[in-house]
């Protein structure tokens, strides 16, 4: 098995004082058509976090990352602290990374050089590591101000670039259990990489793609699968909370092929509450809409009150609540011109050109762009329960949280239409209710 490998050096040292030290990291690719080995015309391996992107041609399978990193903090280490952001100084994009000893309230301030705030924030984290990702305005300096249990930490943000927009914008991106170091590569070819870092895997044969996310910390080997349209191999139904789901393989991501039905039923009129039971919302308050369509919830009930990106939530056990971008690799398998990893799927409103078309179930839609269910997702149109506890849209749209978080302290959704062949993606209130598809753990 023949190799490509990158010399990754550190040019930027952060201010915390850790050591650094010559580390490998080794990410294997191979493929399957359910049981029978595929031979990979190609693999892409793209830095969702980082901006960059290697490709490897068959033969090459294994991508092996030699670099100069810094170690981590022990697990035992309960100090609060905020680590200088990376890159710095700032020419576009940077990362702002936090450790939190125990999981509490954390207050964001973020200003400019004249103290004009930019972004004043409260989320509660979890303990561990968190990254807020930084986009630069007009200002030469920034300060990124964390307070923690009466704990307060700063830094300052030296900024080089022109600026995208006038006073910046920052958002959460999420949690994870290093803290990244930026480094380069060389021979030519810029491939930048930390561990942890979010990853996207794209793996073509024979004119198909399959893909899958990633953030790898340790020597990992990764499966493509090229099977679509059955049952997924070993798990063809599975049973939870008195329902029975059928599954449905799309190329390398496992799905539940119903709505999630999960829970009891409240009235549209209240508020789902973490009080240790499942809450469900059945569209006008109908019990049979419910079985037909699945239930409704709230963000936070979806996520039984964490944070956490993928988190399983009220998702039976090996399965969890899909990210945005595993919804992205997911209209991009099936939509015919934008592939896996094309920028159209980061953008607002109506993307791609018939992705909706091919999720969508055959029946159950109202008269408009009729769904084709061409690799048996069978979305349905659940409609949805909006914050002031009213219902709208059955048969007209069905509606899907991911978990996870926009910049503006909303969540991203997923939703076909029955007036159009693309998928629409916008980010939405916390307190509506939504529609479910879990994903099953790899």
């Amino acid at each position: 098995m023949s190799k490509k490998s990158f010399f990754i050096s550190l040019f930027t040292l952060v201010s915390f004082g850790l050591f650094s030290q010559r580390a490998t990291l080794e990410l294997t690719f191979t493929a399957i058509d359910e049981a029978a080995h595929v031979q990979l015309d190609s693999i892409k391996v793209m830095n969702l976090t980082q901006e960059s992107d290697t490709v490897l041609y068959w033969p090459d399978t294994v991508l092996s990352i030699y670099y100069v990193g810094i170690t981590g903090l022990s697990a035992e280490d309960n100090t609060f602290r905020v680590f200088q952001n990376y890159p710095n100084p700032v020419i576009n994009l940077t990362t702002i990374t936090l450790k939190i000893p125990e999981k509490d309230r954390v207050h964001i301030t973020l200003t400019d050089m004249l103290g004009r705030i930019i972004n004043r924030s409260e989320r509660l984290l979890d303990k561990g590591i968190h990254a807020y990702r930084f986009l630069a305005g007009g200002s030469n300096y920034y300060f990124f101000s964390a307070q923690w249990r009466g704990q307060s930490r700063s830094i300052s943000i030296l900024n080089i670039s022109s600026g995208n927009q006038r006073h910046g914008s920052l958002w959460y991106i999420g949690n994870g259990q290093t803290v990244p170091v930026i480094k380069v590569a060389g021979n030519g070819q810029y491939f930048s990489f930390s561990p942890g870092d979010e990853l996207l895997y794209i793996g073509y044969a024979g004119g198909a793609e399959s893909g899958m996310p990633d953030s790898p910390e340790e020597n990992t080997t990764s499966t493509f699968r090229f099977a679509t349209n059955i049952s997924c191999p070993g798990t063809p139904t599975v049973e939870y909370e008195g329902q029975v789901y059928n599954t449905i393989q799309i190329f390398s991501q496992c799905w539940l092929k119903e709505n999630l039905n999960a829970g009891m039923m409240i009235d549209g009129s209240a508020e789902q509450t973490d009080n240790g039971i499942i809450e469900k919302y059945c569209y006008e308050n109908n019990p049979d809409n419910c079985d037909q369509y699945g239930g409704l919830y709230q963000w936070e009930e979806v996520m039984q009150y964490t944070n956490q990106q993928g988190v399983q939530g009220i998702c039976p056990p090996g399965w969890h609540l899909p990210t945005d971008l595993e919804w992205k690799i997911l209209e991009g398998s099936v939509d015919s011109q934008y592939g896996i990893g094309h920028p159209e799927w980061d953008e607002l409103d109506f993307r791609g050109d018939d992705a909706g078309t091919n999720l969508k179930s055959i029946s159950n839609w109202q008269p408009g762009v009729a769904g084709t269910d061409l690799y048996g997702f069978s979305a349905l149109p659940g409609g949805y329960r909006i914050a002031a506890g009213s219902f709208g849209n059955l048969g007209f749209m069905g509606v899907f949280w991911t978990s996870t978080v926009d910049f503006n302290e909303f969540s991203w959704s997923h939703n076909p239409s029955y007036m159009d062949t693309r998928m629409y993606r916008f980010y939405s209130e916390q307190e509506n209710g939504f529609s479910i598809r879990c994903l099953r753990d790899e």
